[in-house]
């Protein structure tokens, strides 16, 4: 199962590194486009459920509206800029408070509340989708993939000391297999990673840095990798609420893709708001 899980991560970040390296940003894009589309049919399944005609319409509706809002992503017009900070408050708002309630009380059980958890995910996909697109048009690679890192860390840092010292459950009626010892070497390993790349010309953490000073850069790094935590629980609680191991089976030993982004959508719009989007 481990063989399985790396060598399809690592094709999926020989994918990335291929649509990164292009003199054109329509590669990614598209590569962002074609993974919110397949991540919302696989979200709304989750929601609406696996009989349900709608998720793959949601889902081919959020590529065709990603890519065609691409072209207003890149002249990176003063609608845009305030589209996408927006969507990205709203984003942060609502996990901070309808997901961080449905985590706390942890009630898997009961009703998925479709019509509100599926329009929380069109929401929050295409938030990050924007997100995405204006940072790596403004800022560059290194910027975005040092902010991907963040998240990267996090869960590769949980699971691997989560398995080998994890001794007190995280959230166990949400998801058993996460502990406490995962949780918080999560957090240490997005702190350090933060303090490290914030050394890095034209990174996530050097903008943090700037902006927030020392101090107050400790404190965000612990809070993204929080929000990192809370991303991946959420779909583990709907996964439960579904009867699901996946929300599909697209990546071998990864389930779907919406697995391999569940902290991402969670990160991404409050990484944005804590730089870019505090600037109106």
């Amino acid at each position: 199962m481990l063989k399985q899980r790396i060598l399809t991560a690592i094709v999926l970040l020989m994918i990335l590194a291929g649509v990164l390296s292009s003199d054109s940003a329509w590669p990614f894009l598209t590569f962002l486009a074609v993974t919110c589309g397949i991540a919302g049919w696989e979200w709304t399944r989750l929601t609406l459920g696996r009989t349900s005609s709608y998720p793959i319409w949601l889902g081919a509706s959020l590529f065709a509206i990603t890519m065609a809002q691409a072209f207003a992503w890149l002249s990176l017009d003063q609608s845009s800029q305030l589209a996408v900070q927006v969507s990205a408050g709203l984003c942060v708002l609502l996990w901070f408070m309808a997901v961080g309630s449905a985590i706390y009380r942890a009630q898997v059980q009961v009703p998925t509340a479709p019509i509100a958890w599926s329009t929380f995910a069109i929401l929050t996909l295409f938030a990050t989708w924007g997100v995405l697109a204006i940072l790596y048009r403004t800022h560059g690679v290194t910027y975005v993939l040092s902010l991907l890192i963040v998240i990267w860390v996090a869960d590769i840092s949980a699971y691997f000391v989560g398995r080998a010292f994890g001794r007190h459950k995280l959230a166990p009626s949400i998801s058993p297999g996460k502990t406490r010892e995962g949780a918080i070497a999560g957090i240490v390993g997005v702190v350090i990673w933060i303090l490290v790349s914030s050394h890095w010309q034209g990174s996530f953490a050097a903008d943090l840095m700037g902006r927030w000073g020392l101090l107050i850069t400790i404190a965000l790094s612990v809070l993204l990798a929080v929000f990192s935590i809370c991303g991946d629980l959420f779909e583990s609680m709907l996964k439960r609420r579904a009867g699901v191991k996946d929300s599909s089976q697209l990546l071998p030993g990864h389930g779907g893709f919406y697995d391999r982004i569940d902290a991402v959508v969670a990160v991404v719009p409050l990484a944005y708001l804590l730089t870019e989007g505090l600037n109106f």
